[in-house]
């Protein structure tokens, strides 16, 4: 990635930005059949790096929901997710903003670093969805914007639980599989921490 623009959830980012530039190996990006919105909102359109995934949890709603929306107790059962602070009080609402790190091994084009990402919930329903966006910035790697997208239903065998992220800047659209498949790794571990968190109780 060789811009030196810098670019950031998510996201994130995503894990941290999503989670962990650095997984080794990643499913191919999956398309969403139809948009997913939170209150009418949902991940960039136009964004060329995008990556969807779904699980089904069988815990309780209420269980997967604290896990996801504790964001200062993510460290507990994320281990990619190296620190993670509120920047405000009371519960996860519209408007919160939160602040966590991630590490994200050297590529080809970057250096090993650590990502620091600002996150701010755009949305929330209450037991249904989420959405937050912000910047991910470490040295030598930048995601301008990650947004990422939760969203919970109940099904026959338990929760579904769908997640879709998008990324853009300059930096990591400058080698959109290498982006992809780290963003594709960040939500399936992502989703499957958080399986394993709540299905232990």
């Amino acid at each position: 990635m060789p811009s030196t623009r810098t670019t950031a959830l998510r996201l994130t980012l995503t894990l941290a930005v999503t989670a962990t530039l650095g997984v080794a190996a990643a499913p191919a990006a999956q398309a969403t059949p139809s948009p997913t919105t939170c209150r009418g909102q949902a991940v960039d359109p136009t964004a060329l790096i995008r990556y969807s995934s779904d699980v089904v949890i069988d815990a309780p709603l209420a269980t997967i929901w604290k896990l996801q929306t504790d964001v200062e107790r993510w460290p507990t059962w994320q281990p990619p997710v190296l620190t993670a602070d509120r920047l405000d009080h009371g519960p996860l609402r519209k408007g919160s903003r939160f602040h966590w790190t991630t590490p994200a091994p050297a590529t080809p084009s970057t250096p090993a670093t650590t990502l620091g990402i600002t996150s701010t919930v755009r949305q929330l329903q209450n037991h249904h969805c989420i959405l937050w966006t912000g910047p991910a910035i470490g040295e030598g790697l930048r995601i301008d914007e990650g947004i990422h997208l939760w969203t919970f239903k109940k099904a026959r065998n338990g929760i579904h639980v769908h997640t879709e992220e998008t990324w853009t800047g300059n930096q990591v659209e400058s080698d959109i599989p290498t982006a992809t498949k780290a963003l594709a790794g960040g939500l399936e571990t992502w989703l499957r921490d958080l399986k394993t968190a709540a299905e232990k109780g």
